[in-house]
């Protein structure tokens, strides 16, 4: 169980960090990027989470715990970003404003709280296939969709004025808060080995 923690701990450490390599490229040039660059970042984010979300936590999920497991972790896991989403104040570029007190945020820390909510669970997922054979595969997945994410984040703070060194630490501050979740994932699977089900349908949600 040990390994597992640490395999899955070092996975989400090498996941979170690959949002830096998105904005390495950023530094070898300044050129404005606009929003459709970010949307389209965000798009292919979002399409490679989906199918690790398929394939590499729903799939071991329903075989590990069965389908009412699995369908239990997967609904508190959806109602627990929903409630994020309704609660804490961040920004969509197409949906605007949500959450709470946004008046007192600007626009771009508003997005960047919005990449931020997401990373947890995303780390989460990590650190808990740690104990499948489908860590591998679940980490790569994240950490290639956390280099558009990275990006996105880098252009997205460079375009509101921010210098280089601020904006690429920024970036790298929204990648610890994955490692957080994969050390927070870990570590609730080596309490509990029997809550590997729930939480990978969990993080599936």
């Amino acid at each position: 169980m040990a390994q597992e923690f640490l395999k899955g701990t070092i996975l989400s450490t090498l996941a979170g960090l690959s949002t830096v390599l998105g904005a390495v490229p950023l530094l070898l040039f300044h050129k404005h990027l606009g929003e459709k660059v970010i949307d389209s970042l965000m798009g292919m984010a979002a399409g490679i989470m989906l199918a690790a979300s398929a394939f590499s936590l729903a799939g071991p999920s329903l075989e590990i715990g069965g389908v009412l497991r699995f369908t239990i972790g997967f609904l508190l896991g959806a109602v627990l970003v929903d409630l994020m989403d309704k609660y804490s104040p961040h920004e969509h570029f197409l949906k605007g404003h949500e959450g709470a007190d946004v008046k007192r945020l600007s626009k771009i820390w508003l997005f960047i709280i919005a990449i931020t909510i997401h990373n947890f669970p995303e780390g989460m997922a990590v650190g808990i296939s740690g104990y499948t054979p489908e860590a591998l595969s679940v980490a790569v997945a994240i950490g290639a969709q956390n280099i558009p994410e990275g990006a996105a984040t880098m252009i997205a703070l460079m375009n509101a004025g921010y210098s280089i060194p601020f904006s690429l630490l920024i970036t790298l501050l929204t990648g610890v808060v994955e490692i957080l979740g994969g050390i927070f994932g870990a570590g609730l699977i080596l309490i509990s080995k029997g809550l590997l089900p729930y939480m990978l349908a969990f993080a599936a949600g």
